[in-house]
C-alpha cells in the first residue's frame, strides 16, 4: 500500500517534488465497538501507528516538509506523544531533533521512546504550555530549525487524513465524532479534514479531563493537574479553530474527571482495547453524553490517539495481583475462588 502522503497527496496539497519520509503509519483499524440502541459505535484505533499515538500523521508531513525547506533539525515541546513521533521522523529523516519536556510531567515510557529515536531531550520548569512558548520563540529566531508541533500546519493537514480513512471506511461521515483535546490541533485537523474530504462534518463531542479543561471553562488556565498528561494542557494553541469546529458542527466540548477516565480505560481494557489515558478520556466523554442527552442514530466514532503502554503506571491504579503458593491444588482453589467472586 503506498504510505500515507503518496495515498492522500492530491488532498494535503503538497509539492510532487517532496519526498515522503515514512514508516507506515495511518490504515489505523476503524473497530465496531458496540451498538447502543441505534448509534454503531465505532473506536479508531491511532495507538497503532508505528509510534504508538496519532501523532505520526503529523509528523511524516512535517518532517517531510521541513527537510524538503532544507532545514538542519526539528524541535518541538511535549508532553510525550510528539516527543516519540518527532524523534522517530526526524531520524528517518536524517535530522537531529530536539525535545523540551515539561520537568517530572511526561510518563516514562514516553520519555524512553524519544531517547530511543536518537533525540536531544531538554527539560524546563513550568508546564506544557511554558515549553512551547520557549520552543515557538526559538524556532523564530533561528529559521534553520523546524518546529514541528500542532501550530506547524503541515502537522494538522498530516491528521487530517484520519477523517478521509473514517469516511472511506464507513462509506460517509459519521453523525458524531468524540475526541480528546488537549491543545487541540487534532479537533482541528478532523474538523478541517471532514470537510475538505466531503463539504459535510460529523457533530464533534470535545473532550477534556477536570482539572484541565480550559475550552470547557472558555478560559486558559495557568495549573493544570490531570491523570492524563496527554492532554494536561491549559492554554491549546489552537483553542481558536476548535472551538469553530464545535460551534460549526453543532457539537460540545465536555469534561470528564479521573475517576470517569480510569472506568473507561478499564472498560476498554476488558473488551480487548488497551489505550492510555488520554484516549479513554474520549470514552468516558460519550458515557457521560450518552447519560446527558439522546445519542443520535448512526454511526458514532471514538478516536484513541494512544496506545496504552504509553503510560504504564495508570493501569496498576485499577489491576491487582493475588499471591498464592505454587502447588497447584492451592492454585486451582485460588482460581476458583476468584471466578466464583468475578460472577457474582
Amino acid at each position: 500500500m503506498p504510505v500515507l502522503i503518496e495515498r492522500y497527496r492530491r488532498w494535503l496539497e503538497i509539492p510532487s517534488d517532496v519526498v515522503p519520509y515514512s514508516i507506515g503509519e495511518g490504515s489505523t483499524p476503524l473497530v465496531h465497538w458496540q451498538t447502543w440502541g441505534q448509534s454503531r459505535v465505532w473506536l479508531k484505533l491511532e495507538g497503532t501507528n508505528p509510534t504508538g499515538s496519532f501523532k505520526d500523521r503529523g509528523m511524516t508531513v512535517a518532517v517531510s516538509m521541513a527537510r524538503h525547506q532544507n532545514a538542519k533539525a526539528v524541535i518541538c515541546a511535549s508532553t510525550g506523544n510528539t516527543a516519540a513521533s518527532a524523534a522517530a521522523y526526524a531520524g528517518r529523516a536524517g535530522l537531529p531533533a530536539f525535545v523540551v519536556m515539561p520537568e517530572g510531567q511526561v510518563a516514562p515510557p514516553k520519555m524512553v521512546q524519544a531517547a530511543a529515536h536518537g533525540a536531544q531531550l531538554i527539560a524546563v520548569q513550568g508546564n506544557f504550555d511554558h515549553a512551547l512558548t520557549a520552543v515557538r520563540q526559538t524556532a523564530a529566531t533561528e529559521s534553520w530549525i523546524a518546529l514541528v508541533n500542532s501550530v506547524n500546519p503541515w502537522r494538522i493537514r498530516g491528521q487530517e487524513t484520519a477523517a478521509y480513512e473514517i469516511v472511506d471506511e464507513l462509506g460517509g461521515v459519521p453523525q458524531l465524532l468524540a475526541l480528546p483535546v488537549g491543545n487541540a490541533g487534532n479537533i482541528s485537523a478532523y474538523f478541517q479534514g471532514f470537510r475538505r474530504y466531503t463539504r459535510q462534518s460529523p457533530e464533534f463531542l470535545g473532550v477534556q479531563a477536570q482539572g484541565a479543561d480550559p475550552l470547557v471553562q472558555n478560559r486558559f488556565m495557568d495549573e493544570v493537574a490531570t491523570i492524563a498528561s496527554a492532554i494536561r494542557i491549559g492554554h491549546p494553541a489552537s483553542a481558536d479553530t476548535a472551538r469553530i469546529a464545535v460551534k460549526e458542527s453543532h457539537g460540545q466540548f465536555l469534561s470528564v474527571d479521573d475517576t470517569a477516565i480510569l472506568s473507561a480505560q478499564r472498560e476498554l481494557a476488558r473488551g480487548g482495547i488497551f489505550v492510555e489515558p488520554a484516549s479513554a478520556a474520549a470514552y468516558a466523554g460519550l458515557l457521560k453524553r450518552q447519560n446527558l442527552s439522546v445519542l443520535p442514530a448512526g454511526d458514532i466514532v471514538v478516536v484513541l490517539t494512544g496506545a496504552g503502554l504509553k503510560d504504564t503506571d495508570t493501569p496498576l491504579r485499577w489491576a491487582s495481583i493475588t499471591a498464592t503458593p505454587s502447588h497447584a491444588s492451592t492454585l486451582l482453589t485460588t482460581i476458583t475462588t476468584m471466578l466464583d467472586e468475578a460472577l457474582d
